[in-house]
């Protein structure tokens, strides 16, 4: 029988999503299970393994339909050895042998990278990306991460840290970052950097403004909040969504002037603001981008959600073809 599906798996902190597709990107069926990190997360790759076996053998799946196996992960990820350290939100500090007991447990082959990386395969494979070979793929949420495709091929640099987009300075005068650094971009475009923001500029706003008027009485302000507000025209949220969309425009600006991507794609909770933030990044990229990447390369918006790290994870394993 020759081989026509391929599985993927977005490993995180709360639950692990599993996707069976077609070779052509196509999603055919999807379920996901808590993750359960308790005990150093010794119980995760064994539930992998139930999860997936129990699926092929409800629907009767054959395992000669399958090319393989692919997973993205946190942590710091040896891809030639399929292992996985530093994963704190899974309670993996250690080193975690992943490809091998997950292959032999399920009887597929199995390849793993980045959860980053691979959410960014999936948005350039079937995504907003169309396939191209050179994409940018930004993703905002708790933190900033990304993946970096060139040539077709993910950019993992010499210890793995290539695509570490978070942590491009575009302050080094700014908020002090997890890593270390100051005025890492994560600092600022983050769902909890924009709020730093806000309360920066508070400090020194005297307008009227709902937000400002939170933030002075102590109540819990979101970053869906700020945009909301700044969409409904409230000008302090306005000049924070501003100095927001500054940052990730410049930091766009001068990876499209290093890569000359088909796209620089954002992706992650944030990007929920949708075209209203689109536009704003979009005009500080023109502004800052060499000429010809201005005229070349797009800012667009990612559109697999939730998806997309199942895809891309999947779209992995299609390395097994030729094998």
């Amino acid at each position: 029988m020759t081989a026509s599906k391929i599985i993927g798996i977005d490993l995180g902190g709360t639950s692990i999503k599993f996707g069976i597709l077609t070779l052509t990107g196509e999603v055919q069926d999807k379920w996901s299970i808590p993750t359960n990190i308790l005990e150093d997360g010794k119980h995760i790759v064994p539930d992998i393994i139930q999860s997936i076996n129990h699926r092929l053998n409800l629907y009767n799946l054959d395992k000669s339909e399958f090319l393989g196996i692919g997973m993205g992960t946190p942590g710091s990820v040896n891809i030639s050895e399929s292992t996985v350290k530093a994963a704190f939100n899974l309670n993996w500090a250690d080193t975690q042998e992943v490809g091998k007991p997950i292959s032999e447990g399920v009887g597929l082959p199995f390849i793993l990278d980045n959860d980053a990386n691979v959410a960014a395969l999936g948005e350039r494979w079937v995504g907003a990306g169309e396939n191209n070979p050179d994409v940018v793929f930004i993703t905002l949420g708790t933190g900033v991460g990304g993946g970096i495709i060139a040539s077709g091929e993910l950019v993992h640099g010499i210890a793995g840290a290539g695509g570490e987009i978070g942590h491009i300075c575009v302050d080094p005068d700014g908020f002090e970052c997890t890593c270390g650094n100051r005025g890492c971009l994560e600092t600022v475009t983050s769902a909890t950097g924009i709020v730093r923001l806000a309360r920066k500029f508070a400090e020194e706003y005297e307008g009227d403004s709902t937000i400002k008027a939170a933030i002075d009485n102590g109540d819990e302000v979101t970053s869906k909040d700020i945009f909301f507000a700044a969409q409904e025209g409230d000008h302090f949220s306005l000049s924070v969504v501003d100095k927001f969309a500054y940052y990730l425009g410049f930091a766009g600006a001068n990876l499209g002037s290093t890569l000359n991507p088909a796209s620089i794609v954002i992706g992650g909770g944030v990007s929920a603001a949708g075209e209203f933030l689109r536009e704003k990044v979009e005009t500080y990229f023109n502004k800052y981008a060499f000429s010809t990447v201005r005229n070349s390369s797009k800012i667009k918006l990612a559109v697999l959600g939730n998806d997309a790290g199942i895809i891309g994870a999947a779209s992995l394993a299609l390395k097994f073809k030729g094998e």
